[in-house]
């Protein structure tokens, strides 16, 4: 008995690959994606979307998903973006996530004068909502 077990599963392994080849075949066959069919989003509508998004944003888990998203794009995100950002971090009332988005815009901006522009336009808000930057507070 121990001889026919130690001859079907080597037999049973190999019909399973075959079955498996055969979808994998036929499965890449049907699945065709057209990525030229996918609409470009302009700046403007990426704005909108987030500025809308961080705008009801009521927990630190959807604040933190969204600006991993917004951050994820291949742009530095516009200053009524972070405001909203910087808005919905304080609504949820966590501070340190607020002076990250500092952080993440420093990266994303390139360059301190793209940074230290931001952080002109944010002056007024940041000072409202007692936000301070990672130098500002001394890290």
């Amino acid at each position: 008995m121990s001889r026919f077990i130690a001859i079907s599963r080597p037999l049973a392994a190999a019909a399973r690959v075959q079955v498996v080849r055969s979808a994998l075949a036929t499965r890449s066959a049907v699945q065709i994606r057209h990525y030229s069919d996918q609409h470009e989003e302009s700046f403007e509508d990426y704005t909108a979307r987030f500025v809308t998004f961080f705008d009801n944003v009521d927990d630190l888990f959807e604040l933190q998903r969204g600006l991993n998203n917004a951050f994820g794009y291949d742009m530095v995100p516009s200053p009524s973006v972070i405001e909203a950002a910087l808005k919905a971090a304080r609504r949820v009332n966590d501070y340190p996530t607020a002076v990250r988005i500092f952080e993440g815009l420093r990266v994303k901006a390139g360059s301190e004068t793209v940074y230290k522009q931001y952080l002109d336009e944010l002056a007024a808000l940041k000072v409202q909502l007692g936000v301070e930057t990672k130098d500002e507070l001394g890290l």
